[in-house]
């Protein structure tokens, strides 16, 4: 499992997820899309690629430019609560 490469501090107080989904048809959330600055454009991308319920891959935009700067693989963090 790889380290990832610096801290990332989201940018506001709450965690909106504007889009989830079930990429694989089991009846379970892997993937989220998720404002945390409240601007309501995406900037944390998470993905549990093998469904285990815990999160695989987490890129996040840190520029906000519209496309993720860093991505930390096999981070192991658990997805929000209430969505496996």
């Amino acid at each position: 499992m790889s380290e990832p490469q610096e801290i990332i501090e989201t940018r506001g107080d709450d965690r909106v997820d504007l889009f989830k989904n079930d990429a694989n048809g089991d009846g379970r959330t892997d993937v989220w899309v998720s404002d945390t600055d409240g601007d309501g454009k995406p900037d944390l991308f998470q993905f549990d690629t093998d469904g285990d319920g815990k999160v695989d891959v987490t890129m996040v935009d840190l520029d906000e430019d519209g496309t993720p700067d860093l991505i930390v693989d096999g981070d192991g963090g658990l997805p929000p609560e209430g969505t496996v």
